[in-house]
């Protein structure tokens, strides 16, 4: 039998998640920039992979807290979603996402919109069920 290239990574090891996603004319209002529903429908897809993969259990976002927009996001260019494991509840896992614009010629990126999203767990039945810790970073 051959050896197996599946690997398994346990609930509470992921705590980031990178998205690269391309603006398109139809995600964009009159003046060429991305809406703004559009870009937190992106960071909110950002933090759902995230949270799907700390808790490695069915999540779905209870709130969207404190979302600045810094710059407009032109069509053509690329953004890059980062998310990261802020903190725990019981069911809860707060994400904090930064969406970058990204010119695709020269390189030239910045913050374009910052924001914290509180995904819950669920079990089978629907009901909130618990979350691995977030554990501190080891300074090894």
């Amino acid at each position: 039998m051959p050896p197996s290239d599946i690997e398994r990574v346990e609930a509470g090891r992921i705590t980031e998640a990178r998205l690269v996603e391309m603006v398109f004319p139809e995600q964009t209002n009159h003046y060429g920039t991305l809406f703004g529903g559009q870009a937190l429908a992106l960071m909110d897809k950002a933090a759902f992979i995230l949270a799907s993969r700390y808790a490695r259990r069915s999540v779905v976002t209870a709130s969207s807290e404190k979302v600045d927009f810094h710059v407009p996001v032109r069509q053509g260019q690329l953004v890059e979603l980062v998310a990261r494991v802020a903190s725990t509840g019981r069911s809860s896992i707060t994400a904090e996402v930064d969406l970058y614009a990204e010119d695709l010629i020269s390189g030239e990126r910045q913050l374009a919109t910052r924001g914290r999203f509180v995904l819950v767990a669920l079990d089978a039945h629907g009901k909130p069920t618990g979350v691995p810790p977030l554990q501190a970073a080891s300074s090894s």
